[in-house]
């Protein structure tokens, strides 16, 4: 069994200054690609609808807007769109005319995937502008990546875990969020991300009892906590209403009998994890600490 998707490299050449500032990147990006996609996809197909009627044929509506009468698993109430902007190393930055910068987008919409509408979508983005300044660019270069995460059982123990929370993170427990990521919340919000995605976009959901292992998850412990958190909001263009979009960032080192759940963080390294992935928040990595034959 895999989690299959695309992962897109987008390489950009500055026309005039372009800022992104801290804590705003993914957002600004998200907005601007959504923008985009629309023109490119939805309004050549109904122009000026509110709702694109039709969904099927429409790149937009099946990535920004996707519908389902469903409810997920507990965190996932709504259809989650299957993208993920990755593009945490231009916080802060600014280009100027002829300098370069690059950001990845995963895709995980693998069976109508419209890849030549999204490229497209991408070259309208560079000339309608990035960030709060509107700075135009030029695209220069695209790399599109097959990818599959094999989800089959770890070979070998792993016994100790860290992991670094690279942007800022937000996982519920229920309807609560956690201001510690105990193991079992995490495995569980990673779990549901694959499963639901996997589902509604790529092969089918996961064919996992966690209730069976609950007991083994519960078995993995907390063995050093280093977070702090980040205050962080938005605003949205369509309501006018600030949205918070802060979350812990840190380490979490983990210590048990971890190999049986590695596949499902080595695929959830893609998907992110937690509230509002699609921008880069919930961004982690793995560094095995400990392993025994």
């Amino acid at each position: 069994m895999t989690f299959d998707f695309f992962s897109f490299r987008f390489e950009f050449s500055a026309i005039g200054s372009i800022i992104f500032p801290r804590g705003e990147t993914g957002n600004i990006l998200r907005g601007a690609l959504g923008h985009a996609l629309r023109k490119v996809s939805c309004d050549s197909l109904c122009p000026g609808a509110a709702l694109c009627p039709n969904r099927d044929s429409c790149a937009y509506a099946r990535i920004f807007e996707p519908s389902s009468n469903r409810r997920g698993p507990s965190g996932l109430r709504n259809r989650p769109r299957p993208v993920v902007l990755r593009a945490r190393h231009l916080e802060g930055t600014s280009f100027e005319t002829h300098e370069r910068f690059w950001f990845e987008v995963n895709l995980f919409e693998t069976r109508k995937p419209a890849h030549d509408q999204f490229v497209h979508a991408f070259e309208q983005l560079a000339a309608d502008g990035f960030g709060p300044q509107r700075g135009r660019a030029e695209l220069v270069s695209t790399e599109k990546r097959p990818m599959s995460v094999s989800l089959n059982p770890s070979t070998g123990r792993v016994n100790l875990l860290r992991v670094e929370f690279l942007t800022p993170t937000e996982l519920k427990s229920g309807a609560h969020l956690v201001s510690q990521p105990d193991f079992p919340v995490l495995l569980a919000r990673a779990r549901d991300r694959i499963s639901t995605l996997r589902g509604l976009y790529g092969a089918g959901p996961l064919s996992i009892d966690f209730r069976a292992i609950s007991e083994r998850v519960a078995l993995v412990k907390i063995s050093h906590c280093e977070l702090r958190q980040v205050e962080a909001t938005r605003r949205s263009s369509r309501t006018g209403q600030v949205h918070g979009i802060g979350g812990f960032v840190g380490v979490v080192e983990y210590s048990g009998e971890l190999s049986e759940f590695m596949p499902y963080l080595e695929a959830a390294r893609f998907t992110g994890v937690g509230r509002q992935c699609g921008w880069g928040k919930g961004e982690f990595r793995l560094e095995i600490l400990a392993r025994q034959s």
